[in-house]
């Protein structure tokens, strides 16, 4: 029998046209995001991570402090790509963002197309209908697949597909996942859930190469490694099995039972991941400071907020902060929106229709994140939405289709004009730092950390006063916020204002009595008060609550040495330059007092380790000299003060070392 026309395999001019469109669309609605700035996490898992500065040691992304990348070695592994390529220049991590965006809008064209290209109804049967009595209609749990709507669908599943590639590649809600860059994460692991699937449904095909099959293993792998996304992979692989492909679930086994155990498989490297990083550095989990029913609870209003952007993403905000839901009186009217949805998705799964893959791939796909169990870090977020969106603009597509036949174009059409143009716009937003917070403050004037976040930059960029009125913003909103307290005391701290600033950490202890940020801060502002002794003890807190805080320690080494405890101070510095040891600073300091403790030989090692990390400082030249001529050694010392005074010709303390080395010469 001679296949027909809609089941042959796509021309590849075709494939070049829509590749071309989602191309061309993505680099115009992401033009102007290639000078952004590193924003919030960026900093911490990009610019102060150090494995990625080799390919091989990002294949060890840090386990600890909850980073973006910790547990996600793939993920890590394309940072370091950029940092190789670019070192901290930002263009080649949007550049790569982008190109991993339009892969997955590809990949995305190519599984609607080939879904809906196997429909039953034309052509070839499914594969658990082969053998049929001619005539027999074809079922799937229950239902007629040989209906009109499947040709209508199969006839157009070309320019079906490529509207919905196009949508999800253009929707404005797909920003923060691209244009956010360590939000990576999102759209990576999206690209890795999408290939899985494309390359699964390759693999069914028939006379399909048999390599389809272990490169499904492969990208789900991958996908293990680059975040807990997708742990619902092969969960609904295996249930397109039994909806688009076969009949029973037995028919499910026999066919591909050793392909779905290879991709279950795949669990046991995202468990091992999990399990190093402590619960992402108790950032999520069970039995961390939320509870899981008041955070499942938050996540009702949640996802129908989601859905709400997808139809309407406006207004779209950066950070929704750590807020949640005080009980089924703040969520009442969504759980009446999202359980009947759950419920007919389910429904429409076991009767064996397409439209319940779709709904349950939207809620799966949101599953690791927004279900029951904290992630305490944010509550909502609208990258978690990035591939689930997949799901609502396939339905979205396909409906209007079929209730509107052809002139659906012109509406996907004006709808991918519209899209681009928000997404154009939304990504102006993030043009600085400072412009986004901005941007979340007005439409989240209650969230606390956004005020945080910007009253820190206004800080590093020396607006003091803009700083307080933003964190005092910050506590007024939040006056339970420990971290809202320890950044306005930081801010007194700027000021001079020492006793406002002890005020400030203080209370941020009563609120986290074990907080080492604060009880570092609090440490300093006593130092300021003239209380070196309770300083101390502060410092000595903050060091038990994170024993690997460099910052406390170095301010405890040099509080207990300029309380005349050198020997005390001596251990602090070596554990501090053990982990830090190209800090010049730390290396005088250390010097001095080994020198108290009559180490001359060492102290003089010390300092003349300083001079050679800084050999421009004319201070460290000095310190050098005195520990040489203390050690008998004046013609060394003369040329160390020498060469302080050439550094800097109005040292005075220099010029009169040099003099009284030079007598000591001359004495000899």
């Amino acid at each position: 029998m001679t296949t027909p026309p809609a089941q042959s395999s796509p021309r590849l001019r075709d494939t070049c046209l829509a590749v071309l469109g989602i191309v061309g669309g993505a680099t115009l609605a992401y033009h102007n995001t290639f000078s952004v700035p590193f924003l919030f996490d960026d900093n911490s898992s990009i610019r102060d991570n150090p494995t990625i500065h080799s390919l091989m040691t990002a294949w060890a992304p840090p386990a600890a402090g909850g980073l973006t990348v910790s547990g996600r070695p793939f993920l890590n592994f394309t940072l370091a790509l950029n940092h190789r390529l670019s070192g901290s220049a930002v263009w080649s991590y949007h550049l790569l963002n982008l190109l991993i965006h339009v892969a997955a809008g590809c990949t995305l064209f190519g599984v609607v197309r080939r879904t809906l290209r196997r429909l039953p109804g034309v052509g070839a049967p499914l594969d658990g209908a082969r053998g049929r009595p001619q005539g027999t209609p074809l079922q799937s749990g229950g239902v007629n697949l040989t209906s009109p709507v499947n040709r209508l669908l199969q006839k157009d599943s070309f320019w079906l597909a490529l509207a919905v590639a196009l949508l999800w590649t253009l929707h404005p809600l797909q920003t923060e996942a691209v244009t956010y860059i360590i939000q990576r994460a999102e759209s990576l692991v999206g690209l890795m859930y999408l290939l899985t699937l494309w390359c699964f449904i390759r693999a069914t095909e028939p006379g399909a190469a048999k390599i389809w099959g272990p490169l499904a293993f492969v990208t789900c792998l991958l996908g293990m490694a680059t975040k807990e996304v997708m742990v619902t992979a092969p969960v609904m692989i295996v249930l397109y099995d039994r909806v688009f492909l076969t009949n029973t679930w037995r028919e499910v086994w026999q066919k591909r039972g050793r392909l779905h155990l290879a991709l279950a498989a795949t669990w046991l490297l995202l468990g091992w991941l999990v399990l190093s990083t402590g619960n992402r550095g108790g950032t999520a989990g069970l039995g961390g400071e939320v509870s899981p029913w008041a955070y499942a609870l938050t996540q009702i209003g949640a996802v129908v907020h989601y859905l709400r952007l997808a139809v309407w993403p406006q207004p779209l905000v950066f950070d929704y902060g750590k807020a949640l839901a005080g009980g089924w009186g703040d969520v009442w009217w969504q759980a009446l929106i999202l359980f009947p949805l759950v419920a007919a998705s389910l429904w429409a799964a076991w009767r064996g229709r397409a439209a319940g893959w779709c709904g349950l791939f939207f809620f799966a796909v949101l599953a690791p994140s927004s279900s029951f169990v904290p992630v305490v870090t944010q509550t909502m977020n609208e990258h978690r939405v990035y591939l689930a969106l997949a799901a609502i603009v396939t339905l979205a597509v396909t409906g209007l289709y079929v209730a509107w036949g052809r002139r659906s174009f012109a509406v996907f059409a004006v709808l991918a004009i519209a899209l681009t143009a928000a997404t154009v716009r939304r990504n102006h937003d993030y043009r600085t730092e400072l412009a986004l917070w901005e941007d979340t403050v007005l439409k989240r004037p209650g969230n606390a950390r956004a005020f945080g976040a910007l009253g820190a930059i206004h800080q590093r960029e020396g607006r003091l006063d803009q700083a307080l009125a933003a964190l005092q913003e910050a506590v007024r909103v939040a006056p339970r916020s420990a971290e809202s307290h320890n950044n306005l005391g930081n801010v007194w701290m700027k000021l001079g204002r020492w006793e406002d600033a002890r005020r400030g950490f203080a209370q941020a202890l009563v609120l986290k009595p074990d907080d080492p940020f604060a009880l570092n801060n609090l440490g300093n502002a006593l130092l300021q008060l003239g209380r070196g002794s309770e300083a101390i003890t502060r410092f000595e807190a903050a060091l038990r609550a994170k024993p690997d805080f460099a910052e406390p320690r170095y301010n405890l080494a040099n509080t207990l040495a300029q309380a005349g405890r050198p020997a005390e101070a001596a251990t602090h510095y070596e554990a501090f330059l053990h982990a830090h040891p190209h800090d010049a600073e730390a290396r005088s300091n250390y010097g001095s007092v080994l020198q108290e403790l009559g180490r001359a030989e060492d102290a003089i090692t010390q300092f003349e380790t300083a001079v050679l990390l800084r050999p421009n400082d004319a201070r460290l030249h000095n310190n050098l000299g005195v520990a040489l001529a203390q050690a008998g050694r004046p013609a060394e010392a003369l040329e160390e003060f020498h060469e302080a005074v050439r550094l800097d010709p109005n040292f005075q303390e220099a010029q009169m070392n040099a003099a009284r080395a030079a007598r000591a010469l001359g004495n000899r």
